[in-house]
């Protein structure tokens, strides 16, 4: 272990950047939801209504988690059900990226040349990713406190989202000795956390299968029941649980080279097929995972979200204060449709990081050293960056034609939903355009794009709901598009947001093809 305080320093200063970011954007967010359950559920009359409607509901409960009462803490504890699987997903990406990510790209090597133990930089990178998820639970229990809810349920709720993120960190290092690549690590990482919300889902929805609940590092975070008889002891199951796994984790390092993988690889072909033989070729091989995984995965969400919708008018009916809030965030007058906008939105937010991710694989691609072999050929460097690119444009269009299609199948309205949900398409390529100017002209800081989006995702969702000013919120490029169904559809906004994005990509692929490659 030697070595690990100068290795965790070195995680931190590259992470000075993107953690404080995504660590402040997630305390926003619940501390944002209790201000809006206030305002939308302002007596005790109110939420019991709330809470008789939805307690029972497979749709709900499966979605965000069993809902143990009426009270603000209860209400704000069951819309936070999904923070949980956000945490654990950030913990474990931050874990590969330290770790398999960085044998990937021969970083590791050079650090292990140096007074450093073998084990030193997977220790820094695991105490990384469970103290900022320490941090971000302590500081949403405080926030949410201040607001004048019971403090130890406002600790517990904190206490499950860093719990989940611990497991999580423990979970992507296991991953990252598993595989050759920093992406396989990750597949095997979100597999799991799917799992753990399948395992959750299924127990929490059925009483015969509740017990596939206390599988679930996220069904973990559900059973402190925060505001409602705090269970302390769940706490024990996460720390055991994380402790297995980092142990695991470095006995599978111990029993492998630097740079190798526990799970064989593949021999490849000795010769290309011809399907292969060309920049689009290869980018669709590099892309199509990521491309299949964000569109089933946003496909279930919207089947689930659909069918939450047919359920939206009963629950709003005698709620005049509610109605009005999904029809600010969402489309027209009627409830369902507001509320159906406003899940579009959220699709659209996810739809652009998805845009995100498949831009900022010519970064890694860059930093990984495999554009060098490639553009020593007769490909050029437009012709490399467009061919990723063209996944970003096209690809993000099919995920929000499916998850549209899906969340209208479920809500019965078939491929009615299609055109609102690629009416955000305007506002996901101007962050897929900032990405691009970002790796051109500034291609150390552009993971910086996730910062971007999670800005984005701040404005609409606690912004919003907060009623914070116009030219705050406007700063999003989702905030000027049409709130679809119900909304009316204008031409100018997108156009203009469409030039925007041709501006920030032309900008950053002419900046990428002046500059020096790779830049480190």
């Amino acid at each position: 272990m030697r070595g690990t305080g100068a290795l965790l320093r070195l995680v931190l200063r590259r992470d000075r950047l993107l953690m404080p970011i995504w660590i402040l954007g997630l305390t926003l967010a619940p501390v944002g939801y209790l201000s809006s359950i206030d305002a939308a559920y302002p007596d005790a009359a109110s939420r019991q209504h709330f809470y008789d409607l939805n307690a029972s509901s497979a749709t709900f409960v499966v979605r965000n988690g069993p809902l143990y009462g009426s009270s603000a803490g209860n209400l704000l504890a069951w819309q936070c059900g999904f923070v949980p699987v956000v945490a654990g997903l950030i913990a474990l990406l931050t874990v590969v990226r330290h770790t398999r990510t960085e044998e990937e790209a021969g970083r590791r090597e050079l650090t292990g040349a140096t007074v450093v133990g073998r084990h030193a930089g997977l220790a820094a990178a695991v105490l990384a990713a469970c103290g900022a998820c320490l941090v971000f639970g302590l500081l949403a229990g405080i926030g949410i406190a201040a607001q004048g809810v019971p403090v130890a349920g406002a600790l517990a709720l904190g206490a499950g989202f860093a719990l989940a993120g611990w497991v999580f960190a423990g979970v992507g290092a296991v991953a990252a000795q598993l595989t050759w690549g920093a992406g396989g690590a990750r597949g095997i990482g979100i597999g799991a956390l799917v799992l753990a919300f399948l395992l959750r889902a299924a127990g929490d929805s059925s009483a015969s299968a509740g017990g596939l609940v206390w599988l679930s590092p996220i069904g973990w975070a559900h059973r402190l029941r925060p505001f409602a008889g705090e269970q302390w002891w769940v706490l024990a199951l996460g720390v055991f649980a994380t402790a297995a796994l980092v142990a695991v984790a470095v006995a599978l390092s111990a029993r492998r080279d630097l740079g190798a993988a526990l799970l064989p690889a593949r021999p490849g072909r000795a010769t290309a097929k011809a399907s292969l033989r060309s920049p689009l070729a290869l980018a669709w091989r590099l892309q199509r995972g990521t491309l299949l995984v964000w569109t089933v995965c946003l496909g279930l969400v919207g089947l689930l979200m659909g069918g939450v919708a047919q359920n939206v008018a009963d629950m709003m009916r005698d709620n005049r204060a509610v109605a009005d809030v999904f029809s600010r965030v969402g489309g027209g007058g009627a409830v369902t449709e507001a509320y159906l906008a406003g899940t579009i939105t959220l699709f659209g937010l996810a739809a652009a990081g998805y845009a995100v991710q498949a831009t900022l694989k010519l970064r890694a691609e860059e930093a990984a050293g495999r554009a060098e072999p490639v553009l020593a050929t007769a490909v050029g460097r437009l012709g490399w960056a467009l061919a990723h690119l063209t996944f970003a444009v096209v690809g993000s269009a099919v995920v929000l034609a499916v998850t549209g299609w899906a969340t209208g199948l479920a809500y019965g309205s078939g491929f009615g939903l299609v055109p609102a949900a690629l009416a955000q398409l305007p506002a996901v390529w101007v962050l897929a355009g900032l990405a691009v100017s970002l790796v051109g002209f500034l291609p150390r800081f552009a993971a910086g794009a996730w910062g971007l989006l999670a800005a984005f995702l701040l404005l609409s969702l606690v912004g919003s709901a907060l009623q914070w000013n116009d030219a705050v919120l406007g700063i999003s490029p989702f905030q000027h598009l049409p709130r679809l169904p119900g909304g009316t559809f204008s031409p100018a906004p997108a156009l203009w947001l469409v030039l925007i994005a041709a501006i920030a990509g032309a900008g950053g692929l002419l900046a990428l093809r002046r500059r020096d490659m790779p830049v480190g």
